[in-house]
């Protein structure tokens, strides 16, 4: 999540404080990351450190004011254009965890996944009881459209996480099975080559015939 660009975002309409800046981008994304003050002014900073913004006095309570700068502005421009990078994707610790999991020794990798699921699908339910409420009135003000556009994303990624885990539960389920049948196949390859060896003598395949044999009744 880019917090500098969000803040140039907010600043664009025109110039904002800092804990101003924190309640709008809470109230602009429904408190899904939630922001302390000091990220925001840690931030704004920086900003004003790369010239994307400057302070520009102060209100009439003494809070300072930052205004978004030529610079931001195009900066902003330029990240609204580009597309979200995945060449590199964020880590996922759900997807580290199971990879973890497989192999690690007491632990069932089932058991992780039937966990999960429980929590993924009580988080779909809340997110889906939340977007009900949402719409029982119409949005009549951007925030409100820009919190329920953050709440069905949430609601799609919830939905992909659960068809995931049924995915994962799936190819273990397989690949248990195809290691059982390996196993079975081996067990059945030794049962028999220790039968072979068990036999009789005169009941064990009779050699094949070397090179040469017989020539010599002829001479």
């Amino acid at each position: 999540m880019s917090i500098r660009h969000g803040l140039l975002a907010l600043l664009e309409p025109g110039p904002r404080y800092g804990s101003q800046l924190r309640t709008e981008f809470e109230s602009r994304t429904g408190a899904t990351w939630p922001l302390n003050v000091g990220q925001v002014y840690t931030t704004l900073n920086r900003l004003e450190r790369d010239g994307m913004v400057v302070q520009d006095g102060e209100d009439e309570a003494g809070h300072a004011l930052y205004v978004i700068t030529d610079a931001g502005r195009d900066e902003l421009r330029n990240w609204f254009r580009s597309p979200v990078d995945r060449t590199s994707p964020p880590r996922d610790e759900l997807a580290i965890k199971l990879a973890m999991a497989v192999g690690a020794p007491g632990i069932d990798i089932r058991d992780v996944i039937q966990s999960q699921r429980h929590h993924t699908v009580q988080a779909m339910q809340d997110y889906t009881r939340l977007k009900a409420q949402a719409t029982d009135v119409s949005p009549d003000n951007r925030d409100d459209v820009a919190w329920l556009l953050v709440l069905e994303q949430l609601i799609f990624q919830t939905e992909a996480e659960a068809r995931w885990l049924d995915h994962c539960e799936a190819r273990l389920v397989r690949l248990s099975l195809m290691a059982a049948e390996k196993e079975k196949q081996r067990k059945k390859t030794d049962g028999e080559e220790r039968s072979a060896d068990r036999r009789p003598p005169g009941e064990r395949p009779a050699p094949a015939p070397q090179a040469g044999l017989g020539r010599s009744k002829n001479r």
